[in-house]
């Protein structure tokens, strides 16, 4: 089947861009991993160097996470684009407020801290409560989340297409569950939606690589 508007470069770059996110998600859940067992106590902030690590991937990977929404709307039909271009839209705001949070952590979070200004730990560090500790939240457990529940109308043809489409809801959904921590200031909880974005979601970017490669696009017009 043809995409219309699905040109070579969509495909190329998206195919790209979905493969380089799958292992750079795969790296960071594996830091993950070994930052929470690294910890004395489950309510310990993860320490260096597993936490520049994790910052690091995140500001690499969301912008490539974009690309793949770029991609997504290109390969939508027609009747789902409505789905793909809010898709988009939510993931452009995911990226910008994760980007945003995590390039401010790196450079200037520390010393800020160390200067010792008040109250400077409930704006920079990722210990509950923290400003950048809840936009992250909403960033992931939420932008992302819906990100990845809107563009799933647009994968329902084949096999592959509706296996995307299976593990985007459950990713979202997921993603969305770990919200309950926050009313909870629970974020062992909120932890559920690290399974939704860090869990899950490689599979999806995997196999999204996957149909952009087989996928036909129009034949571009030579003038």
């Amino acid at each position: 089947m043809e995409h219309e508007g699905f040109t070579r470069q969509h495909r190329s770059l998206g195919r790209a861009a979905a493969l380089a996110v799958f292992f750079l998600l795969i790296a960071y859940l594996l830091t993950l991993v070994l930052g929470f067992l690294s910890l004395k106590s489950p309510e310990d902030p993860i320490g260096d160097p597993f936490f520049t690590i994790l910052e690091l991937l995140i500001v690499v990977m969301a912008p490539l996470m974009v690309i793949v929404m770029v991609a997504v709307h290109a390969y939508a039909s027609p009747e789902t684009r409505m789905y793909s271009h809010t898709a988009l839209a939510f993931m452009v705001l995911m990226a910008s407020i994760t980007c945003s949070v995590h390039f401010v952590i790196l450079t200037v979070s520390r010393q800020i801290e160390a200067a010792g200004l008040p109250l400077a730990s409930l704006f920079f560090s990722f210990s509950w409560p923290s400003v950048a500790y809840t936009m992250d939240i909403l960033a992931w457990d939420f932008f992302f989340a819906l990100s990845m529940l809107f563009a799933a109308p647009v994968f329902r043809r084949g096999r592959l297409e509706k296996t995307v489409r299976i593990l985007m809801v459950a990713s979202g959904l997921l993603s969305l569950a770990g919200l309950i921590g926050v009313p909870l200031a629970n974020m062992n909880v909120r932890n559920i939606g690290i399974l939704g974005y860090a869990g899950v979601s490689p599979f999806v970017f995997l196999l999204m690589g996957i149909v952009f490669g087989r996928a036909r696009q129009v034949p571009e017009e030579t003038g």
